[in-house]
């Protein structure tokens, strides 16, 4: 039997909410985990399949999948119920998963990884959305910062665990793990998710879908071969075949009543500063963290594992401030200072990024990076809760697909530029004695005072105009959170029509106090006998 959210929000117990948390928190934890699992067992996984120059593909498989085909299981969730498409997600996680393990070479390796990445991607989405239908808008944010505490743990753990596995089990265990905990999983989510109404079926924007998947497998395609020579010239002929499918795209979206992504609840100002935070969340954040532990070693002269100190204090960061964050706002309903408050924090530790000189102690990187995820961790979450709120309910899929898809492209795009100009910016500025294809961490510890020195003032050279235009970018950040429209997340469900922005809530509010307030005070009448308040005069 099927039920409806509002039926749902009311009715659901609180220890079936746990299970379905606990499940929701777990199946989100292994997909974020294959993001960051595998990068320590490429090398290993390249040697015995004899495909180093294909090695790439492991991880662009896994993120183009998981990035493209998001709009699609958005509305998929909005017509068919979140449940089955969370379901089929999973269990298409842990074939792909076990297929993985059993690759005999890279191709098949890199297919299964593709379908891994779909079933990744449909569960992140369908968690977020599920929190959505089952639970009201105020306690959204709580349930949604812990469910989103899986990313930064799995950052941390990550490339340890994979390093360990591969050490002692094999690399095929580096996938297999998720097996018997996504069999766990999968019973509780079976248990615990209630049947879910979706909006039934609507007339699919074939056209649109089409457009926009080619455009953007060309677009990710393009900026993970920009920065490589050999492949430059193919990136070229991308960015223009993405261009073109990217205008298609939006002629045909401006035509069909049911587009395939909501481009026009972009026109609400909630929908909009919260998907341009997801974007700068992407670009001002997740682009730079591959990158920080060779500039620490670069620029301060440090070994690898200390080196890992300064994302460790970034993702402690976030990983406080987005429960703390959404704890207070799920007792207050308050969402937006904490929106200008952290985009302003992080811009605050990129510019310190920007300006500190090479030698310092560590400590100091460590705390201006710590700031920085201590400010995006504030808000990370935070949007997703907000922007569910501001939409009809047969929207929520697609507007949570949008913005985690602003983000991810975001990640992608900034991922790539900035790889390209710490690339080309070193090679520019080395001393003519090293070769940059051999320049090591190691080799660079191994030279001279003098050369080491050089070393650590050209990584400065080049990376500090990269933290400049992060936090610029963060200062755009700050402009969005500020044009987010004022309220208070709603304690209970409300009419479709008040969804359509929760600011409409505290304007409501708002007028009812004050009308209240205008009302003159009738003086009793002691000779009169207390009576019932009629249903007209009740507050």
């Amino acid at each position: 039997m099927t039920s409806s959210p509002t039926a749902l929000a009311s009715h659901l117990s609180p220890v079936r909410l746990r299970l379905l948390v606990v499940s929701l928190l777990t199946v989100s934890f292994l997909g974020a985990l294959d993001h960051t699992i595998v990068s320590t067992s490429l090398s290993t996984i390249a040697g015995e399949l004899g495909a180093l120059d294909q090695l790439s593909w492991v991880i662009v498989s896994y993120t183009l999948s998981a990035t493209v085909l998001l709009p699609l299981l958005g509305k998929l969730a909005d017509g068919l119920g979140p449940r089955s498409v969370f379901l089929t997600s999973l269990v298409l996680f842990l074939v792909a998963s076990l297929a993985c393990g059993f690759a005999q070479d890279m191709v098949q390796l890199v297919i299964a990884r593709a379908f891994q990445g779909l079933g990744s991607a449909g569960l992140q989405l369908m968690s977020q959305t599920i929190i959505a239908t089952v639970t009201t808008p105020r306690e959204r944010p709580k349930l949604l910062s812990i469910i989103g505490a899986a990313f930064p743990v799995a950052i941390l753990v990550g490339p340890l665990l994979g390093g360990l596995i591969a050490d002692n089990l094999g690399w095929h265990w580096v996938f297999w793990i998720n097996i018997p905990l996504g069999v766990v999983a999968l019973a509780l989510a079976v248990a615990a998710i209630p049947h879910i109404d979706g909006a039934g079926r609507k007339p699919f924007d074939f056209g649109g879908a089409v457009s926009f998947t080619f455009a953007m497998v060309a677009l990710v395609l393009a900026v993970t071969w920009v920065a490589q020579p050999e492949t430059r010239l193919g990136a070229t002929v991308l960015f223009v075949v993405a261009a073109v499918a990217f205008g298609v795209f939006f002629v045909i979206e401006r035509r069909v009543t049911d587009p395939f992504v909501p481009l026009g609840l972009l026109r609400n100002r909630t929908v909009a500063a919260c998907v341009t935070l997801g974007a700068i969340i992407g670009i001002g954040l997740f682009s730079i963290v591959s990158y920080i532990p060779t500039y620490v070693q670069m620029a301060y002269r440090t070994t690898a594992t200390v080196s890992g100190l300064v994302p460790i204090a970034t993702v402690f960061g976030m990983l406080i401030s987005s429960l703390f964050s959404g704890f207070v706002v799920s007792r207050t309903g308050l969402y937006r200072p904490f929106t200008i408050a952290g985009t302003a924090l992080a811009a605050a530790g990129l510019l310190a990024m920007s300006l500190l000189p090479p030698g310092l102690p560590l400590c100091v990187p460590m705390i201006a990076m710590g700031a920085v995820g201590l400010g995006t961790g504030a808000f990370m979450s935070l949007i997703v809760a907000v922007v569910q709120s501001a939409v009809s309910r047969d929207s929520i899929g697609a507007i949570t697909a949008t913005t985690n898809l602003t983000r991810q492209v975001g990640a992608t795009v900034g991922t790539a530029v900035i790889g390209g100009v710490i690339g080309s910016g070193v090679v520019a500025r080395l001393p003519a004695a090293l070769d940059p294809n051999t320049l090591t961490p190691q080799v660079a510890r191994q030279s001279s005072e003098a050369t080491q020195v050089q070393i650590a003032t050209v990584y400065a050279e080049v990376l500090s105009p990269v933290f400049l235009v992060l936090a610029i970018i963060y200062g755009i950040g700050i402009v969005a959170a500020i044009l987010l429209p004022a309220g208070r997340l709603p304690e209970h469900e409300v009419s479709a029509e008040a969804e359509v922005d929760p600011a409409i809530n505290a304007t409501l509010d708002a007028a009812r106090d004050s009308a209240l307030e205008s009302q003159p005070t009738a003086t009793p009448d002691p000779r009169s006998a207390p009576r019932s308040l009629t249903s007209k005069e009740r507050p």
